[in-house]
């Protein structure tokens, strides 16, 4: 698919590894073909997900993953129009507010008590960067103090033995940004 936007990703260069072009072209592809026709088989949040294999002469991650939150910002804004012709605007900054509510909640938990913690002996997300991002998510969603999708989506965290449980971490950042796409 020379034609496909990906084609002016940059390969990466040397030993390192990028994203597989097959499968960005085929994803991109897909998500284009999705948007235009206005179908609901690709939304943001599987744009959100979207994961590719690593191999040399791949494209740029940082490049394809900038892409990406383009796409996701823009299904989420279609889906965000969608709604609220369905629903109404009512509706939808009621969804929305409860969405918020839920993950003010759970970030307001007492820190180191926020997720639930892998075993011991296996490794989660470290706790105290975490709960520092927890913080700032929960000033956001209260007071709306500076926050950005692009720096929730870039969140990363180490890793430490007995840490949190990375699926419910990445869930509730994953509500994060819908919630921040869902006000626009």
């Amino acid at each position: 698919m020379n034609d496909t936007p990906s084609a002016a990703f940059p390969a990466v260069s040397g030993r390192r590894k990028g994203y597989d072009p097959a499968a960005v072209d085929s994803f991109l592809g897909a998500a284009r073909t999705a948007f235009e026709s206005e179908s609901a088989e690709v939304t943001s949040a599987q744009v959100r997900a979207a994961g590719f294999p690593l191999v040399r002469e791949g494209y740029e991650p940082a490049a394809v993953d900038a892409a990406l939150a383009r796409i996701e910002d823009a299904f989420a804004k279609r889906e965000r129009a969608d709604a609220m012709s369905r629903r109404g605007a009512r509706a939808w900054v009621g969804a929305s507010r409860t969405l918020a509510q839920e993950v003010l909640d759970r970030l307001s938990r007492p820190k180191r008590k926020k997720f639930q913690r892998v075993s011991v002996l296996r490794f989660g997300y470290r706790i105290d960067e975490v709960d520092l991002v927890a913080g700032r998510i929960a000033r956001y969603l209260e007071n709306g103090e500076g926050l950005s999708v692009e720096q929730v989506r870039g969140v990363a965290f180490r890793m430490q033995l007995g840490g949190y449980d990375e699926a419910q971490v990445d869930a509730v950042l994953d509500a994060v940004v819908d919630v921040m796409l869902a006000v626009g």
